[in-house]
């Protein structure tokens, strides 16, 4: 028998057949064959690359095909992406099987074929029919459903109609909040560029962006959105700005040279370009690494499309209140048919309609409806303070939140550059306090050497450059006019070896001056001179120590330092190189920069504080840096030696297993260097705590750790799109102290959430004990219709009102909540008991003095009326206890009885539905309720205003022995 051939075909470029990887994949799958068919040989064909399937068991061919999974060939592309920084560029053209004038038209459709477009893919989607369905798969839903089946056929039609209407009514609720599914992968989608440049067949060309393939040629400009992941291969004054996946708000000057370091973080791979990254200035060229779902944006979408979204307190609570009350009711309903059937005296319909009954008074139908309405209502409050609900959970969420993970750049920072200290004459100031203008020599340098372009009211480049314009604009000079006078001549440009930048300037005294920025030790070896106030003066020993004392005591309060220089020269010279001209310099001065903390954050994070709330800092950006403005945020303390205020970065949380690192958690504040990965590490380490966790974010590296988090803030002006869509809440003022607004307003939500589920389930409970003691006393029942339309008319609006109840004072002194407080926490619990056993109890009383007292001769009236009176008590009482339920143990003449406008009317409409369903002429046979006369009537007031007397004299204790106030 021949040998079998494998073709191994790896992804295009790919490394060589001697690498130890395929040799091991080769081994690998030999040892598989042999395994299978060991009477045969294998022959390895090494061929071109891709990985499709593989399946050597069932084939029965001469010729096989070796195969990685998606997941294995996503690993290995990405181990490849990951030392492509370590690489020689003629090494990638190698790997890559490209060449410097792109590749050919044939070698693209190959490519194409293999790889697909060049954009990210989305997992699939629930349909609304989908979601829709899924809404009936709750228990409790299934038991109204089971009863409406059952009261049709008993003939009790208008009682099926009305709770399947509620069920339905419930489903479109749950599918409208699911409907506002996430979007974050079509908005990564949207930020990939429309078009771009690039070389085939040794022509430019401009394709679309997704028909990019591994190997291409792409020529970067100015202004350009990165198309796919590269590899540089020129770069001219490059710089790209990459705080969307780094979280660092300076562009970063990009390189061809190959870097040695192992694992270096994305935003010092200064050689690589990446997908969605902006070019802010200069030219480059780079070959494609990686597309799509292979491109760095790609792992993230592809994190997005895998990470499950936590369930919140709230839904949490929710679930485990319908398990409880699942539970209670089928206890309930089998008891009392039970009973029923072994007494014998009603038929089997009968006690099906009896159990019908008791399970629609246990289940609080109107509950999703009102938790819903009651967030809702939140969410109006909090837009008018900037905070925008996306997911109606949210807002409750946030008034337990125990941690808020902050990413830094543009969050807690401004994300624009400012000048804050200029060193200048030897002498170190604010400034705010630097009286300079554009006759000082200092001032002059900062604004011609500079590539800032005016547009309109606005100013376009780099950031660093543009802080030092906007710096003299502030201070109302003519920056504009002033460079227009002073054209420049040559330059010579920023390189990332040397870190400086010189120009030469005509002056108006017919000279020409040349300038010198950039970072201050390599300066200072170019420098001969210092210009000490009028003037200059060789440079002494003591002078360069002064200045790099100096350079070092900014650089660790995170400001970033330029030094500036000059020397006059007669004419441009025709050598512009560095070594021939920057020599001889003239040293003016020092300026320190900084992407300066918002002014608001501080107090913020003090608030959160005192709330309980412990802030953490997440970030791209140096270490140093980070812990320089987490001090001054008050995020960390100003001493060494805080346990609990620990700065690491992502190399020292990699060190970390997860066992070491869920113990540490704790005890850190702030994380610099760090990749998504990390962010979601620390979300779900804070989680395993029992803590709820909130992050903030703007970048697309933001969005897995802002879907896994608790609660994810997204910032409405600087967030991208990606971010946003991953968020449960949006900033729109990019305000930090807006989140301490938006807590205060979710743990007031939670607190009226409360006080409206107390006074649901206790009338429910009323109703169930009410219906109970009817059953076992072989007493008339209250019908079906007559508890639907109570627990969905006239409970349901009183029980929203009370989401809208103001905030109790000292609500923000309150520790949080946490994971393991739940809505019946705080004494609700036993309130909900008393209660609703004493309501239950005065509708019995009613019913019996009706049965005992009555105003007509038929025992058939005396029934219908003393049923009548029950359902009018029972209604009646929940209308005087949705007043009880304004406070949970004040009394409710201390905290306002009508202070709430929304509540009076919706109280005022609540009773008159309820009359109207007794009084109003053809309403009696749908509710199967009788006329009552004035001397009834005022037997039901009386004994519904009874819950109020009780429950003052009940609180009135509670207070005094129990919750002492």
């Amino acid at each position: 028998m021949p040998p079998a051939t494998v073709s191994f075909q790896a992804f295009i470029g790919s490394i060589g057949e001697d690498e130890s990887w395929v040799d091991a994949l080769v081994a690998r799958y030999s040892l598989k064959f042999r395994t299978v068919h060991p009477s045969r040989s294998l022959h390895i064909s090494p061929s071109h690359i891709a990985f499709p399937r593989m399946d050597i068991r069932g084939s029965a061919c001469s010729t096989f095909q070796c195969s990685v999974g998606l997941t294995q060939r996503r690993k290995l592309m990405t181990q490849e992406k990951k030392f492509s920084y370590q690489r020689s560029v003629a090494d990638i053209m190698q790997q890559m099987k490209s060449n410097p004038n792109g590749l050919t038209t044939s070698m693209v459709a190959e490519r194409r074929q293999q790889f697909g477009p060049n954009k990210l893919t989305a997992k699939r989607r629930t349909t609304l029919l989908e979601k829709f369905i899924a809404q009936f798969k709750d228990l409790m839903i299934i038991i109204l459903i089971v009863a409406a089946i059952i009261a049709g056929i008993a003939g009790e039609h208008v009682d099926a109609i009305i709770i399947l209407a509620v069920v339905i009514l419930n489903a479109i609720f749950g599918v409208f909040q699911e409907s506002k599914a996430e979007n974050a992968i079509d908005s990564l989608k949207q930020m990939s560029a429309p078009m771009a440049t690039v070389l085939r067949n040794g022509e430019s060309i401009s394709i679309k962006s997704e028909e990019i393939v591994p190997g291409d040629i792409v020529l970067l400009e100015a202004g350009d959105v990165v198309p796919a992941d590269l590899r540089l291969t020129e770069a001219n004054s490059l710089k790209i700005e990459e705080a969307a996946l780094t979280g660092e708000s300076v562009p970063v000057n990009k390189q061809v040279e190959t870097i040695s370091e192992n694992d270096l973080p994305l935003g010092d791979r200064k050689d690589l370009g990446f997908m969605n990254s902006n070019v802010t200035s200069g030219r480059g060229v780079g070959i494609v690494i990686g597309t799509g779902m292979n491109t760095e944006v790609g792992k993230i979408a592809h994190m997005l499309n895998t990470t499950e979204e936590s369930t919140t307190p709230l839904q949490d609570n929710l679930k485990s209140l319908g398990k409880m009350l699942t539970v209670l009711i089928l206890v309930i309903a089998v008891i009392v048919f039970g009973m029923g059937m072994l007494r014998g005296q009603e038929s089997l319909i009968n006690m099906l309609l009896t159990a019908i009954s008791l399970a629609v008074a246990a289940i609080p139908e109107g509950l999703p409806a009102i938790v819903t309405v009651t967030l809702a209502l939140g969410t109006q409050q909090m837009a008018k303070h900037r905070a925008l609900i996306r997911k109606l959970p949210a807002v409750e969420t946030l008034g337990s939140t125990d941690i808020i993970c902050s990413d830094k750049t543009g969050t807690l920072t401004q994300n624009k550059m400012t000048v804050e200290k200029v060193f200048l004459n030897e002498k170190l100031a604010d400034s705010a306090d630097t009286q300079l203008d554009l006759s000082d020599q200092l001032a002059q340098i900062m604004v011609l050497n500079n590539d800032t372009k005016f547009q309109e009211d606005q100013l376009a480049g780099d950031p660093t450059e543009t802080a030092l314009v906007s710096f003299y604009l502030n201070k109302d000079q003519p920056v504009q006019d002033f460079v227009n006078q002073h054209k420049r001549l040559a330059e010579i440009p920023f390189d990332s070896e040397r870190k400086l930048m010189s120009t030469f300037n005509q002056m108006d005294n017919g000279q020409i001056m040349m300038t010198m920025k950039g970072a201050p030790d390599q300066l200072l070896q170019r420098v001969t001179k210092i210009k000490d106030g009028d003037q200059v003066r060789d440079i002494t020993d003591g002078d360069k120590k002064l200045i790099s004392d100096t350079n070092h005591s900014l650089a660790t309060q995170a400001l970033r330092v330029l030094a500036f220089a000059y020397r006059m020269v007669d004419s441009v010279p025709t050598d512009l190189t560095s070594d021939a001209q920057e020599r001889d310099m003239t040293f003016v001065g020092l300026i320190g920069m900084i992407d300066p903390e918002r002014p608001e954050v501080a107090q913020a994070v003090a608030e959160a504080k005192s709330a309980g709330i412990k802030s953490v800092m997440i970030t791209g950006d140096h270490q140093d840096t980070a812990q320089a403005i987490a001090k001054r945020l008050g995020i960390i303390g100003h001493g060494d030696s805080q346990d609990t205020d620990k700065v690491i970065n992502g190399a020292q949380l990699d060190e970390m297993s997860d066992s070491q690192f869920d113990d540490a958690v704790g005890n850190i504040a702030v994380y610099a260097r760090v990749a998504p990965e990390h962010k979601v590490r620390i979300v779900k380490a804070w989680q395993k705590k029992g803590k709820v966790v909130a992050m903030t974010g703007d970048g697309v590296n933001d969005a897995p750790a802002l879907k896994t988090a608790d609660i994810g803030v997204g910032m409405g002006i600087t967030g991208t799109e990606v971010s946003k869509e991953a968020s449960d809440m949006v900033l729109a003022d990019d305000n930090f102290a807006t989140i301490v607004t938006a807590v205060r307003a979710g743990r007031k939500v939670f607190s009226n959430i409360q006080k409206s589920l107390q006074y649901l389930l206790s009338a429910n409970l009323g109703e169930v004990l009410t219906l109970f003691v009817m059953t076992m006393m072989g007493w008339e029942i209250l019908a079906p219709v007559q508890i639907l339309w109570i627990n969905l008319v006239t409970d349901t609006f009183p029980a929203i009102a009370l989401g809208v109840e103001p905030a109790e004072p000292g609500i923000m002194k309150r520790k949080p909540r946490g994971r393991s407080s739940n809505f019946l926490s705080g004494g609700i619990m036993s309130n909900i008991l008393y209660q609703g056993f004493f309501e239950g109890f005065i509708t019995l009383a009613v019913y019996a003095f009706a049965i005992i007292n009555p105003v007509h001769s038929s025992e058939a009236l005396v029934h219908a009326d003393a049923l009548t009176m029950a359902y009018a008590t029972l209604g009646l009482i929940q209308l005087f206890h949705a007043f009880n339920s304004k406070t949970i143990h004040q009394s409710i003449f201390r905290v306002g009885l009508f202070r709430n406008k929304f509540f009076n009317w919706a109280l005022l409409g609540s009773t008159i539905l309820l009359i109207a369903t007794i009084a109003v002429p053809g309403f009696n046979e749908m509710f199967h309720v009788s006329n009552l006369t004035a001397s009834q009537w005022v037997v039901v007031v009386f004994g519904g205003f009874m819950i109020v007397v009780i429950t003052e004299v009940v609180k009135y204790i509670q207070r005094h022995f129990f919750h002492k106030q």
